[in-house]
Order: C-alpha cells, then structure tokens, then sequence
C-alpha cells in the first residue's frame, strides 16, 4: 500500500514556509513580534513534511464555513 502524504489528506489545512526575507514584512503588517506567535511542534508531521526547522515561520491557511478562509502563523519550537 503506498504512503499517502500528511498535507495531501483532505482534513489537513495548507501549510507552507515563511520566507526569512519576507518576515520582517509579516510581523509588521501583523502588528507582533516572533515571539507572540503561537508554537508549532518541530515533530508534527506536517511541519515534518515541508522540512520547517526550528524558529521558522509557517504558515497555515485553512478554510472556513464562516470567514471564507483563515490564515494562521505559527513559529516552529526547537
């Protein structure tokens, strides 16, 4: 039987790395600092998935019957 990928399955939102170039960017327009950022473990298997390492951004974006579509940041945990 072949693997299916964590980020292929239907219930598991897109995620995706923030640049480091564009987080400056982001934490502005955000109005926090990294640190206010919620945490994100290094071991679950989607940041596992698109190779995040600790202390980077990612990116969450999942849909949502009332806003449409709603994006979360997250700040992977050493």
């Amino acid at each position: 039987m072949e693997e299916q990928k964590i980020l292929e399955h239907f219930l598991v939102p897109k995620h995706e790395i923030v640049p480091q170039e564009m987080e400056a960017a982001l934490l502005s327009k955000i109005g926090a600092k990294k640190e206010q950022l919620a945490r994100i473990g290094k071991e679950d298997p989607a940041v596992e998935e698109i190779g995040a390492q600790p202390g980077e951004i990612i990116k969450i974006t999942r849909n949502s019957h009332t806003a449409g579509t709603a994006v979360y940041f997250r700040v992977v945990e050493p």
